[in-house]
């Protein structure tokens, strides 16, 4: 009787992600203390809220001549997270380089609140002389890989590899060649290609617009539909996320401003996730000098994501303190009075 073989194998379930980060006004940040930071938005990879740390004078005395980096965990998990992780500047060649880099990276164990530090990222001489700095911003690329668990796998050869679904990149492509492209926009004097059929498909709106009822007697039969009341980038930012399903408001002046502006796009033309995925964001923007702005906002567009946030950020009376010194807050007695009520409700004693 011959002897009986068989192979198994241990493998990772992962999650991969990344995130960029713009630094705009570089040199207005260098007024910032040694060890004074300001941090990114929150975003999400493999289940978890990460942010990064900008350190423009470094994080400690050692590294004053430095620009700092730090990766944090931001919200309280009940066991470590166990991650891969780079950073980078956001260049082709040293993206690719950091993709490779990341394959070999040792895994850190991260628990809440936890950070890791990239203390001496780059000496801000270097960076002032070189490519990476342009028109006073910089902007850095996070790698993040998440391991969930091992678990053991067959090892039988596989004969053919499938690459994943690459559906939202080829779109991504087509809207960025203009391939094939059958209606046009005209959006504050500026003019923007796109194809009908993607956009009716994510868009009840436009949908209506470019083949219901609203295309009859309207510049949507001609191939050209004029948008009144939004800016160029706002449109181009909607229609991308349309074509890939994915936002990314990289390299904006003011993207907290951006993203508000774009909810309002997103409601308005029936764009039900990425609303939300506004909302979500502008939750992380709210701060004694936004909430008033954002608070009206959220009652305009009925986001109760937003409002409830800045309900709970005036329920700390020195906050409410702040805000009731602002120009903002009589505004927002004068055009919202029944929101004004709620608020008055929420923090007069029960």
């Amino acid at each position: 009787m011959s002897p009986s073989s068989s192979a198994s194998g241990i493998v990772a379930d992962t999650t991969k992600g990344h995130h960029y980060l713009t630094i705009h006004g570089y040199y207005d940040t260098k007024g910032a203390l040694t060890g004074e930071w300001i941090s990114s938005l929150s975003f999400t990879v493999g289940g978890h809220r990460w942010r990064i740390n900008y350190f423009p004078n470094g994080m400690r005395t050692e590294v004053a001549d430095y620009v700092s980096l730090s990766l944090q965990l931001y919200k309280e998990v009940a066991t470590a997270v166990k991650i891969k992780f780079e950073i980078c500047f956001a260049d082709e060649e040293e993206e690719a380089e950091q993709a490779v880099a990341l394959e070999s990276a040792s895994v850190s164990a991260f628990t809440s609140r936890k950070c890791w530090e990239y203390d001496d990222f780059i000496r801000r001489e270097d960076l002032e002389n070189s490519k990476h700095l342009k028109n006073n911003s910089f902007t850095v690329r996070c790698d993040i890989v998440v391991i969930h668990t091992y678990r053991s796998a067959d090892n039988a050869v596989a004969y053919v590899s499938v690459p994943p679904c690459n559906v939202c990149q080829n779109l991504g492509k087509l809207f960025e060649t203009k391939m094939g492209t059958d209606v046009v926009f005209e959006v504050g004097g500026e003019t923007i290609p796109a194809h009908r059929c993607v956009l009716a498909a994510c868009s009840p709106v436009f949908a209506a617009e470019l083949f219901g009822q609203m295309k009859e007697g309207n510049a949507a039969a001609a191939g050209v539909v004029r948008v009144e009341d939004l800016e160029m980038e706002v449109f181009k930012a909607l229609l991308r996320f349309a074509y890939t399903g994915s936002l990314s408001l990289q390299g904006m002046e003011n993207d907290h401003v951006t993203c508000q502006k774009l909810l309002v796009a997103a409601d308005r033309y029936g764009m039900e996730r990425l609303k939300l995925i506004c909302e979500e964001w502008i939750c992380e923007c709210i701060d004694v000098d936004t909430v008033v702005t954002i608070l009206a906002l959220a009652e305009r567009h009925h986001c109760e994501g937003p409002k409830k946030a800045c309900f709970d950020f005036l329920a700390d009376p020195a906050k409410l303190r702040g805000v009731m010194a602002t120009g903002g807050f009589q505004n927002l007695w004068e055009s919202c009075p029944s929101l004004m009520m709620e608020l008055m409700d929420m923090c007069l004693p029960h």
